[in-house]
């Protein structure tokens, strides 16, 4: 019965942080809307996340790269856990970057060019 209770209270918690964002944060549709301009952003220079997108990306590569089945195929279940590690990262460096895009985007908008306020 307590781990059936904490596993909903997990579940609920999860569900409320894709469908709400974290600490009252932008929802999850949202965040993954502003990933293109997030890049194109870094790309054109005009935000800073270029050292924490290539992070990301090189996460990415590792959990989705053939050089990764080998601790899987070899290990199985402990091959897995690697994995899991960064995947969780990964979710969590998506969340916050994109979190502090959005909040530098609507300052971005505030700021006339050329002009001090």
């Amino acid at each position: 019965m307590g781990r059936t209770l904490n596993r909903t209270a997990a579940f609920t918690a999860l569900g409320r942080a894709l469908t709400g964002g974290v600490r009252g944060g932008p929802p999850l549709g949202r965040r993954l809307v502003a990933l293109p301009r997030m890049l194109w952003a870094t790309m054109t220079g005009k935000y800073d996340g270029g050292v924490r997108l290539a992070l990301m990306a090189a996460a990415t590569a590792y959990v989705v790269s053939p050089i990764d089945a080998w601790p899987e195929a070899i290990f199985l279940a402990v091959g897995l856990v690697d994995d899991l590690v960064v995947v969780t990262w990964l979710a969590g460096a998506v969340l916050a970057e994109t979190e502090r895009f959005l909040e530098w985007e609507a300052t971005q908008r505030s700021v006339i060019p050329g002009h001090v306020i």
